[in-house]
């Protein structure tokens, strides 16, 4: 699998050149929604991750979140979010990540999360443990919710947000602190690597944490997702170092 880490790698760090370049330059709006914009960046590192990678590999296919591209029935299925964090991006937050995964027959065996800010590149294959910048990593240690920094999201519709308010009011009062980051990937990423020590999200999409879950798994974590039966292609997640007591 070391062929398919490197080339994640390489996509990564590509796409992640590309946004910080035009990080807080003038950006076009492809469209705005009430709680989401997408920005024509977006589908630019989108297009610069399909080239590296299916130039290298043409029998797989590409799922992402700015479209798809190839066979979705291939053994190999790459799962994408060329931009996760778009609206901080788009507000001059320097705070978004790129976030490539692949799947064989539906496992994800390899994982790449780059922030070009902050230059931290955290890298996961199956069977290994995963590192940050080559250095290895695990998640925390924390039992005690009392002691525990807890990620909640709050995904991008009127459902999920009104599912995941009632559950940040109670980690509010239950957790030593909640953050609301902007950024699924780079939440779990924190969590595999200990600054973190659970992430929740009552509405996510595959493309935002593929590559964090294999992250969080083979730093000694758990992840738990479920569907959605009222959202198409949406899940509720939660993913921890395995032994905070959450109580959900």
């Amino acid at each position: 699998m070391t062929h398919y880490l490197d080339a994640a790698v390489e996509a990564a760090r590509a796409a992640g050149e590309l946004l910080r370049h035009n990080f807080q330059q003038p950006l076009r709006v492809n469209s705005s929604e009430a709680h989401d914009i997408k920005l024509e960046i977006d589908v630019r590192a989108q297009t610069l991750i399909t080239k590296l990678l299916l130039e290298k590999f043409p029998e797989h296919a590409l799922y992402g979140e700015e479209g798809i591209v190839g066979d979705q029935t291939s053994d190999h299925q790459w799962v994408v979010d060329p931009l996760d964090g778009t609206v901080n991006y788009f507000y001059g937050i320097p705070h978004f990540c790129v976030s490539i995964a692949l799947r064989y027959k539906g496992e994800i065996i390899v994982g790449v999360i780059y922030d070009p800010m902050r230059h931290e590149l955290w890298k996961a294959q199956k069977g290994e443990q995963p590192n940050l910048n080559g250095k290895p990593f695990r998640v925390s240690e924390r039992a005690d919710l009392r002691e525990a920094v807890i990620s909640v999201g709050l995904s991008k519709t009127g459902v999920t947000i009104a599912a995941g308010l009632p559950l940040l009011q109670e980690m509010v009062h239950r957790a030593r602190k909640c953050r609301l980051m902007g950024s699924a990937a780079l939440d779990m990423a924190y969590v595999a690597c200990g600054r973190f020590d659970a992430y929740i999200e009552q509405g996510i999409s595959l493309w935002d944490i593929a590559a964090g879950w294999i992250l969080v798994e083979t730093a000694g974590g758990t992840v738990e997702m479920k569907p959605r039966a009222d959202m198409k292609d949406k899940y509720s997640i939660v993913a921890s170092n395995g032994v905070v007591d959450l109580k959900l």
